[in-house]
């Protein structure tokens, strides 16, 4: 086998599937059987949507004009100029991808990745070899801290917690609603469907972080939720390398600074074509330096404005100072939604 793969969501399965089209030999191993749901706020940037679009996958969902910011009576919208987003649910995404991925030869087991060894011509997995590894398992990856590439980090932990209702949207954009411990994301997934997501440094239920966003309880009153609250976190997930060896690093393993801007799944489809080309050249240091390169904007904005919005007034002054410079924050959402990249 050339590659093996460990993790079958959007990062690992874009990875097999540019692998397969590559001419390797790939099998992706994921621990849970079919379809995985998992807390995503589910909107995905037109470059996203651009980047699925030239693997073949089409997943259903619903179109994304823009972002909008909400705080209280004050709002303004900026349009995505490179086309629509979709908003998309997890599982949609996840079996759309799948079900291309087997069509181009391959192979997704259940198992779980419990022992990595390496040698001069590859990697030993539980028994089995490969000749590259690639850890796509997640933001908590056990395989970037196996082998010692997790840098723990302690401070301003955030956490987010997705819930989807059954009532039609009222909007063709993203909403954002800030408040001055959390923000609520709100994105049509279906016809028929809202993802109702909160990102918050505060810890407690769902429903009490959702108590401090009045207007989008009352948008909610009477509609039915589908499915269960799930969370994820903490967000913040730093990596010393990543590469190591025969393993790289791709998607949430790879490091992640903050869900703020959305574009987690638009890297990872970025960074899947680039580590099957480090593989490819047995050049898996090009793979680190194209990681920096394919990363740095998401990276510099992230940071910039998780760090501004930390201060309660810098945070109180957002949607306003947005209101009076739409250039800005129209240049802002362009830049967030082109295809990723320096």
């Amino acid at each position: 086998m050339d590659l093996l793969v460990a993790g079958g969501g959007p990062a690992g399965l874009a990875t097999a599937l540019h692998a397969a089209r590559a001419g390797l030999d790939v099998t992706v191993w994921e621990q849970h059987a079919g379809t995985v749901d998992k807390a995503c706020g589910e909107g995905l940037m037109p470059g996203a949507v651009t980047a699925l679009a030239a693997l073949g996958v089409h997943p259903p969902g619903h179109d994304l004009r823009g972002i909008r910011y909400v705080a209280g009576p004050r709002r303004v919208d900026a349009d995505f100029r490179a086309g629509p987003g979709r908003g998309v649910r997890r599982t949609a995404l996840h079996g759309a991808l799948r079900a291309v991925a087997l069509a181009a030869g391959v192979r997704v087991e259940q198992r779980t990745v419990r022992r990595v060894e390496q040698d001069e011509d590859g990697v030993v997995v539980d028994g089995t070899r490969a000749g590259h590894l690639v850890a796509a398992d997640g933001l908590h990856s056990p395989i970037r801290r196996a082998l010692g590439l997790h840098r723990p980090r302690r401070a301003h932990r955030r956490h987010g917690l997705r819930r989807h209702y059954v009532l039609t949207p009222w909007s063709d954009r993203v909403e954002v609603h800030w408040a001055r411990d959390a923000e609520v994301y709100v994105t049509p997934v279906a016809e028929d469907l809202v993802g109702i997501a909160v990102l918050t440094s505060g810890r407690g239920p769902y429903d009490d972080h959702l108590a401090a966003f009045p207007e989008v309880r009352e948008r909610l009153a009477g509609a039915r939720t589908a499915g269960p609250v799930r969370g994820a976190g903490p967000l913040r997930q730093d990596a010393s390398a990543r590469t190591a060896g025969r393993v790289l690093l791709v998607g949430d393993a790879a490091g992640y600074v903050d869900a703020l801007t959305g574009e987690g799944i638009a890297l990872a489809l970025a960074q899947a074509p680039a580590a099957v080309r480090a593989v490819i050249s047995g050049d898996l240091a090009a793979y680190e330096r194209e990681w920096w390169r394919l990363t740095r904007r998401y990276r510099w904005l992230t940071h910039a404005l998780l760090g501004a919005t930390r201060v309660p007034p810098v945070r109180a002054a957002l949607v306003p100072a947005a209101q009076r410079l739409p250039w800005l924050f129209s240049a802002t959402v362009d830049a967030l939604a082109r295809p990723v990249g320096p």
